[in-house]
């Protein structure tokens, strides 16, 4: 029995790798030497945005392009396309792993009072890392960006390039104006338990609808939508990177550290960066395109003269702009409310890891490891009575799982007390995140050694406001909790009540304060660090063009440029603003075909 599960065994490694070889089709070919000394487009970063305006920009047959990636290949590991480990990536070679600095307002229950932020540092960045969850915000984010003064991007400007990012695999939304099919990011929102439909049943309980949050209408309960194909991680550098392999215009350098952008007469020229341990330069003709993302690129901004006079000047680094780099920092917080079942509905790992669901995934691309373990989600106002007339308030994510593993960085005591102990307990984790938070960070130098990472202050929990609204969003779980749908689960709100806050009464407003101060955590969307405004609007980084503001050749292009988060998850109006900004660029309009749809 023994050997004929070995034979067995090796037999599905072996389909394991045809079918990887298969998804990912030829391995995505990358600069073996350095880089040439001339590039029309030098990008910087290859993560959800880079990835995207490389493949656009080297579209145009007539034009270089160079992208930049300090990290490695996406080749290199096939957990990163296997969507339910989504977290065995983080704290390895691939994740930039920051943490912030220690906070007083939150992060109270987490290892001295840092936040883990992990970042992608590999070919597609983040979008290897993310739990893929396909959220493009509300429209009223959109509008109030078109409203602060960046003319060209409400929600009617920046739909038709959603459309066109997006390839949807969900049946009975393909004939939707909302969605389209043909583009390189596949959408779908397959699920294997049953706590789908008992979380959406829940809603409805209490009165909410089940809806398309990437529709008409963001609020509601709905099935998650997530960035998967046939079973494997749609990330920018497999979809986009991928889809332009070959292309002779296109050069890929990985294991690249840029380290400043040269600066003369205010315009961008050249890029200095770091590769096989040596300092080199690399020139562009027309422009440079930072896409490193919210930390690194004001990070490398600054390094590069590029920010607040009286910083660079503290740093001893020349100013070459006065801009408020590194400000406006803003992040998404979430808190985990976790939940035993008895009934054996959830994923755990021995059903994960079962030998039938290793064969089914590896032989169909089917069964739990094909899919992300978040399975359902809701968009929620607090006061109903606001409902489209702005954005929700809460974001709601339901896990089909208890986390086991400390990839939070929770301290000895928190760990112990809310982590499931060795991963068989059948249950689900509700995570209530805040979509709009009015506490705000800064992002700051430590030095001016481009080895050394700069200082995060998230600010997290600084604004009452938001202390306010997450107990809002904790009074509807607990709602949720005595619904039908969940008692048929047993499912105990006693199971919240824990030792580290107990110098209050268990459910009062102090508890839960004192619960979110202590456990809340990033829901890994940081952003608003390069503000976009308008050219008078002095808080802002780079104009609607995504120009940084007096700098002829440069522009910014990822999460940092929003001058106010979405709601949601943020991947996908990255993947937008990437495909936006190449059309910025090129002086080309591709999505007027998505305007008449």
């Amino acid at each position: 029995m023994a050997m004929l599960r070995m034979a067995v065994f090796i037999i599905l490694v072996a389909f394991a790798y045809n079918y990887y070889r298969s998804k990912n089709k030829n391995k995505l070919a990358v600069l073996e030497g350095v880089p040439d000394d001339v590039y029309d487009y030098v990008v910087i970063g290859a993560g959800s945005a880079g990835s995207v305006l490389a493949a656009r920009l080297s579209e145009d047959k007539d034009s270089k392009v160079l992208l930049i990636e300090a990290g490695g290949h996406y080749d290199e590991s096939e957990n990163f396309h296997i969507p339910l480990l989504w977290t065995l990536s983080q704290k390895t070679k691939y994740d930039w792993e920051f943490y912030t600095e220690p906070q007083t307002q939150s992060s109270q229950g987490l290892k001295d009072k840092r936040a883990f932020w992990p970042r992608g540092k590999v070919l597609g960045g983040t979008s290897i890392l993310n739990a893929m969850q396909y959220t493009r915000g509300s429209p009223f984010d959109f509008d109030e960006w078109k409203a602060a003064g960046c003319e060209g991007w409400g929600y009617e400007d920046v739909l038709p390039y959603f459309l066109k990012a997006e390839d949807i695999q969900i049946t009975e939304l393909e004939t939707s104006k909302y969605h389209s099919k043909g583009g390189p990011l596949a959408v779908s929102n397959g699920h294997i338990t049953p706590l789908t439909d008992v979380f959406t049943r829940a809603g409805q309980e209490l009165g909410y609808n089940v809806t398309d949050y990437n529709g008409e209408d963001q609020e509601g309960f709905s099935i998650v939508q997530k960035t998967i194909r046939n079973g494997v991680r749609s990330s920018t550098g497999l979809e986009y990177l991928g889809r332009a392999n070959g292309r002779q215009n296109l050069h890929i350098s990985i294991n690249t550290l840029a380290t400043k952008i040269e600066v003369i007469n205010k315009r961008a020229v050249g890029v200095f960066y770091i590769k096989d341990s040596k300092k080199r330069y690399v020139k562009a003709r027309k422009e440079i395109i930072l896409s490193a993302g919210a930390v690194n690129s004001p990070h490398l901004l600054m390094l590069s003269g590029i920010g607040p006079e009286k910083h660079l000047k503290e740093m001893n680094i020349p100013l070459v702009a006065n801009l408020p780099v590194g400000e406006n920092l803003q992040d998404h917080e979430m808190v985990f409310l976790f939940s035993d079942i008895n009934k054996p509905f959830s994923v755990t790992v021995d059903m994960a890891t079962s030998f039938w669901n290793l064969a089914k995934y590896y032989l169909f691309g089917e069964g739990p490891l094909a899919y992300a373990g978040l399975d359902g989600s809701a968009f929620l106002h607090l006061d109903k009575t606001q409902k489209g007339k702005t954005y929700p308030d809460i974001q709601i994510i339901f896990f089909s799982f208890l986390f086991r593993d400390n990839i939070f960085n929770f301290n000895d005591v928190l760990a112990e007390e809310l982590l499931e102990k060795d991963g068989f307990k059948h249950g689900f984790t509700t995570d209530i995140c805040l979509t709009r938070p009015k506490s705000k960070g800064r992002i700051t130098l430590k030095s001016k050694d481009p080895f050394d990472y700069p200082k995060i202050d998230s600010g997290y929990l600084t604004d009452k406001a938001d202390i306010k609204t997450f107990l809002g969003g904790i009074r509807i779980w607990e709602k949720l909790t005595t619904t039908k749908a969940f008692q048929d689960l047993g499912v105990n709100i006693n199971q919240i009540q824990k030792k580290f806050c107990s110098q209050h009464k268990y459910r009062s407003d102090e508890y839960w304060e004192c619960f979110v101060r202590h456990s809340a955590l990033t829901e890994y969307h940081h952003s608003g660090t390069c503000k976009m405004g308008a050219a008078n609007n002095p808080t802002a980084v780079v104009d609607p063009e995504l120009k940084v503001k007096g700098i002829q050749g440069l522009r910014v292009a990822d999460a940092s440029i929003f001058p106010n988060v979405t709601s949601g998850n943020t991947n996908a109006p990255v993947i937008m603003v990437a495909e936006k900004a190449a059309d910025m660029i090129l002086g080309i309009d591709t999505v007027d075909k998505f305007r008449s749809e």
